[in-house]
């Protein structure tokens, strides 16, 4: 994934401490003596991927709103659940969620909206032990409003305008930067019609003070372009615009809503846009102009979302889709090709964390985020392109081993930083306590006996 995409057969990768210190055929790096030597035969040696759209607090909440529309998905299961969370809910979630992430190849990830309730600091601890590469954002709001729909927050789900900003401002201090660089602090902007312009505002001024990026949901529903017109403006990026949030330094998920006028100031402005297809077809939210973004020049990088809209955290099976859907959407097979999904989930990933120079790619002194994928399968044989066989054919259950910043996570696919028995096992546990807890019944559309 360098800027030549170069793709080296017996290939090796040198790593010393956290960086890469050389990639390029074995025969000219086996001279180096190494203290460990993992044998990659028969393997794909590529960047992590890096996953920009992330709910931790939703693994545990696998399988819990199924084939339901969005407002009801939100108003009726996920807010409910997620409003009846404790700390502890919210530490075993994420350690769930980033067991599965490692296990499926992702080094690094947006985690966009972290809730009090689930315990910010908890779910910091839980990736210094995991070892993952993290973006970690703050919920930030002042209204109980969903785009256009007033007031329709869950109780649980709400909170204060200054309580929100001050825990922003004390994970800051205390987190960014620490676990060698691993962990970021991000602000988390609720949602159109849960932040008032004053705040959208007041959060621009304080990231760029503080040197802390931002993301939100933006254009997942056509809610949020009524409220946008609602509010006078002709499109969703001319809002975003006037409140001061186009640019680099955010990162607008979904962006399913966009008109021409939206890809045009994305694209001026380089503001990120992180693809979720699965949650999209999921929740019917609509296709995504992807193939237009990309010609446009807009950033864009891959998000598997959550677990009761995606339901995995497996970012190849999400470039496979990111691949499929617009082709058929477009009745155009050469749109998104297998390579230009594989640049988003690592090096675009990379771009919207602020991260291009460190990660997304093989190259001599970047660090070491790396993942070993087995090709040998027969579901991937013959392997003329392994680009294609990686996108079109593979899944999350053919990585072997998982390196981020020089150490490893993951080696012959057995977990080394988290005890995944200890970890279902409590998922389990604690799932059924919360959906008792919050009063939701879930129930199969068969019989079960």
């Amino acid at each position: 994934m360098n800027p030549e995409r170069r793709i080296i057969r017996d290939g090796a990768v040198l790593v010393e401490d956290n960086k890469i210190i050389n990639v390029d055929k074995t025969d000219r790096i086996r001279g180096h003596h190494a203290e460990t030597v993992i044998n990659a035969k028969n393997m794909l040696v590529m960047p992590g991927l890096i996953d920009t759209h992330v709910h931790l607090a939703q693994a545990l909440l696998r399988g819990c709103a199924d084939d339901v529309a969005l407002v009801d998905w939100l108003k009726n299961r996920v807010w409910v659940l997620q409003g009846n969370f404790t700390l502890e809910d919210g530490r075993a979630s994420a350690k769930l969620c980033m067991a599965e992430m490692i296990r499926t190849g992702t080094t690094s990830f947006v985690e966009c909206m972290i809730h009090t309730r689930y315990g910010f600091d908890g779910i910091a601890k839980a990736v210094e032990e995991a070892g993952m590469r993290a973006a970690l954002s703050k919920i930030v709001m002042d209204s109980t409003g969903y785009a256009d729909n007033p007031d329709i927050m869950y109780p649980g789900m709400v909170e204060e305008k200054e309580a929100s900003l001050k825990e922003a401002d004390s994970m800051f201090a205390k987190w960014r930067g620490k676990s060698d660089g691993r962990i970021q602090i991000w602000y988390g902007l609720r949602s159109l019609g849960a932040v008032s312009t004053d705040l959208f505002k007041e959060v621009v001024q304080r990231s760029k003070a503080h040197g802390m990026r931002m993301t939100m949901h933006l254009g997942e529903v056509t809610d949020d372009v009524r409220y946008a017109k609602q509010k006078n403006y002709p499109n969703l990026t001319s809002f975003a615009k006037d409140m001061g949030l186009l640019g680099p330094r955010i990162v607008f998920a979904h962006g399913v809503h966009f008109d021409d006028a939206d890809l045009k100031n994305l694209a001026e402005t380089k503001s990120n846009v992180s693809h979720c297809p699965a949650s999209n077809m999921k929740l019917a939210s609509g296709f995504a102009r992807i193939p237009e973004m990309l010609r446009l020049g807009v950033p864009v990088s891959l998000g598997c979302d959550g677990g009761p809209s995606n339901n995995t955290y497996d970012m190849i099976r999400e470039m496979r889709l990111a691949a499929l859907m617009h082709k058929s959407v477009q009745n155009n097979p050469t749109v998104v090709s297998a390579e230009e999904v594989l640049e988003m989930a690592t090096i675009g990933g990379a771009v919207a964390l602020g991260l291009e120079t460190k990660i997304g790619s093989l190259e001599s002194g970047k660090l070491a985020d790396l993942i070993l994928v087995d090709m040998r399968d027969i579901g991937l044989t013959p392997a003329c392109n392994p680009v294609s066989n990686l996108v079109y054919a593979a899944s999350g259950k053919c990585v072997d081993t998982v390196v981020v910043n020089g150490s490893l996570l993951m080696k012959r696919k057995h977990l080394l930083t988290l005890n995944e028995a200890e970890i279902m096992d409590e998922a389990n546990e604690r799932q059924t306590e919360l959906l008792s807890r919050a009063g939701v019944r879930i129930e199969t559309k068969w019989p079960v006996g």
